[in-house]
């Protein structure tokens, strides 16, 4: 009974090792294993810099905010803002 139980044993492990090498063996588990620590290291990556952008973007708008509270009060008179950006032009004034 107990040279029946290590043959089947045996021809389990057989039929295991087989079905491993069939479907990819050590390379398929390697690729796989590349393959997650890199989806994980691009996930940590884009993960601090969206955390970057939201500071960046949050610093701007608090100075966005603190510009058009210096602007409302300097410009209380009734004058005009200056323009936030212009275009340069593409040739001097004096080559038109």
């Amino acid at each position: 009974m107990e040279v029946l139980t290590l043959l089947i044993a045996v021809a389990a492990l057989v039929i295991a090792v087989l079905a491993f090498q069939r479907t990819g063996g050590i390379e398929d588990l390697r690729r796989q294993m590349e393959d997650i620590s890199s989806k994980s290291a691009r996930e940590t990556v884009a993960d601090a810099l969206d955390r970057l952008e939201n500071l960046i973007r949050g610093q701007q708008k608090s100075q966005a905010e603190a510009r058009q509270g210096n602007a409302s009060s300097t410009f209380a008179s009734g004058e005009a803002p200056p323009p936030a950006y212009s275009e340069p032009s593409a040739k001097p004034e004096g080559e038109r």
